[in-house]
């Protein structure tokens, strides 16, 4: 019953979908692009039998890196192709696989999902994290194409919501050839939700490693700014009128800082780039944007992180770094790529999405959890007057980071395993 209601919410769905897409796309006008693969069109030139990942957004895109790297030792004949739901996941995509074939996934209408089967014919299917898309993975089921969710996590939350929804999820769950899980309480709130089997691989996140590139940016970075102390901002995110940047602002505002003391803020969406620029002209800081690509001038307070693609840079290029999303109810960013680049790194009371790293930086003391943004401002004063404490948090965070690699090539030998018993 819930499945008839969940196939016609989706057919009401579609002119809202277009509707809200028309909307998102006078920010960001990569949203029109590429715009019909959302809704089934029949795809001309479809690789076949490839390996198919899907990450939804960028974070999940660069967690698959390692993963794929992993799989091609298996597969390496095997093309790649690439699926994700935004612009700057699928940009992503692109330029760290271009031999791949990257397009949207659609969609999961019935038979929006059907025509992208049909169209690819994948040799089996991996979707990164808590993608659940019971359309999708009944047509898998139907066509024989073995489907694993990989990385996978459940938080308390999420498990709690599809709960309500038991009776939809519980039989898509029960198509998954596999589930690789992060923690082992991640498997068992998935085992519950029905996926079997579930073995728990770690978190391929803790696998990434800066890029190569990354350290020429950031080198470039450091020219711009001088031998100023940097505090990063990163990843900040608005959620439901709170906005992180301007909370930060506010805050940084008012702890008034030395002269030499430089805020970089990044925000997770480019339609924020702007608002973040004229909160602190509205404040009375003294601002510049990266993308005037000028050196930064002794009294600016605030660079404004208006790039895409360059998170690792700002990473490398700072002295210690808040990781956004957890000051707002948003479950936290990626805290584990600034402590692989070696940073000592702060962050806020909501980590649900990145609950099991948060409490291993904590007991590892590579990072200090703050409450709000005054005491963010404040822990940011005390850090870049003390390097030696910045210096051993570092140490014990790549340490952390060191001691949790190698979940890519276990989830990469499972589903090789398991891709045995379809041959």
């Amino acid at each position: 019953m819930l499945h008839t209601v969940y196939n016609a919410l989706w057919h009401l769905a579609a002119p809202l979908l277009r509707r809200y897409l028309a909307k998102r796309a006078r920010n960001h006008p990569a949203y029109a692009e590429h715009h019909d693969e959302r809704f089934g069109k029949p795809y001309t030139e479809a690789v076949q039998g490839a390996i198919w990942i899907h990450a939804v957004s960028v974070g999940e895109t660069r967690a698959a890196e390692p993963l794929i790297r992993a799989l091609r030792q298996h597969f390496p004949q095997t093309p790649l192709l690439l699926t994700q739901m935004t612009p700057t996941g699928r940009a992503t995509a692109q330029t760290l696989y271009p031999d791949a074939q990257c397009r949207y996934l659609p969609y999961d209408k019935k038979q929006w999902a059907e025509q992208f089967l049909n169209d690819h014919r994948p040799l089996f299917g991996v979707l990164m994290e808590t993608e659940i898309w019971p359309n999708l993975m009944h047509a898998c089921q139907a066509r024989r194409i073995p489907l694993f969710l990989a990385n996978a996590r459940l938080s308390d939350r999420s498990a709690r919501a599809y709960s309500r929804i038991r009776s939809l999820i519980r039989p898509a769950m029960q198509t998954l050839a596999g589930c690789c899980a992060q923690t082992p309480a991640d498997a068992q709130r998935l085992s519950d939700l029905g996926a079997n089997p579930v073995r728990v691989c770690g978190n391929t996140k803790y696998d990434i490693t800066p890029p190569t590139e990354s350290a020429h940016t950031a080198a470039r970075f450091r020219q711009l700014i001088g031998k100023r102390r940097v505090f990063l901002a990163a990843s900040t995110r608005c959620r439901q009128g709170d906005d992180e940047s301007a909370l930060i602002l506010d805050a940084w505002q008012q702890q008034q800082f030395d002269q030499d003391v430089l805020l970089i803020i990044v925000p997770r969406h480019p339609e924020r780039f702007q608002a973040a620029f004229e909160h602190a002209q509205k404040l009375g800081l003294k601002v510049q944007k990266r993308s005037g690509n000028s050196p930064v001038l002794p009294e600016t307070q605030v660079w404004i992180g208006d790039s895409m693609g360059e998170m690792f840079a700002y990473y490398q290029a700072a002295d210690a770094v808040f990781v956004g999303g957890s000051l707002v109810d948003s479950g936290c960013q990626n805290i584990i790529e600034p402590l692989s680049c070696g940073k000592a790194v702060a962050f806020g009371s909501s980590t649900y999405n990145f609950q099991a790293a948060c409490d291993s930086a904590l007991e590892a003391r590579a990072a200090v959890q703050v409450n709000n943004a005054a005491e963010l401002a404040a822990l940011a004063q005390s850090w870049l007057n003390r390097p030696e404490t910045v210096a051993g948090l570092a140490a014990n965070g790549l340490a952390l980071v060191a001691a949790h690699r190698g979940a890519a090539h276990q989830t990469a030998d499972w589903i090789a395993e398991s891709m045995a018993k379809y041959t």
